[in-house]
């Protein structure tokens, strides 16, 4: 079986897709008042999620240490996306949890990502798009929200 392009391309196009929203996305987000939010970020804040986690818990999740998570706390803590405060349910515990700046963020980033995805459609068509999200759905994991991509691209 033959084909027009190297194996190898396949991933890198992918990223390369990945890179182009997530650029698109930061530009948008700047633009409307969050300059400081990272691509690091989203993962971080998804997996904090609307419950709030631990920094052990949101370590693990993202397939970090305790301490890598610890320092990207410390960050969204100073720039205003999240909060430190008492597990209302085991006060020996401090959770983590998002400010209203950050959930307004991530409902920026909902309707942006509804917006590129739109233009994409536009371009490509929307039953092209259609089936190339149904063909990836085909070939990758059916845990969408597999958030530890920052720890797998730190292993050997």
């Amino acid at each position: 079986m033959s084909s027009d392009a190297p194996g190898f391309e396949l991933p890198l196009r992918l990223l390369l897709a990945f890179r182009s929203l997530i650029d698109e996305l930061h530009t948008e987000l700047a633009r409307q008042g969050h300059p400081d939010i990272r691509p690091m970020h989203g993962f971080v804040m998804q997996a904090i999620g609307p419950g709030g986690t631990t920094a052990v818990e949101l370590g693990r999740t993202l397939g970090v240490s305790k301490q890598a998570a610890g320092k990207t706390i410390d960050t969204l803590e100073r720039i205003g996306y999240i909060e430190r405060a008492t597990d209302p349910q085991d006060t020996r515990r401090k959770i983590v949890r998002l400010t209203p700046y950050g959930m307004d963020a991530l409902t920026r980033s909902a309707h942006i990502f509804d917006t590129l995805r739109a233009r994409w459609a536009t371009e490509l068509g929307e039953d092209r798009l259609r089936a190339l999200e149904s063909d990836l759905r085909t070939m990758t994991p059916a845990n969408l929200w597999r958030l530890d991509t920052p720890g797998w691209f730190g292993t050997l």
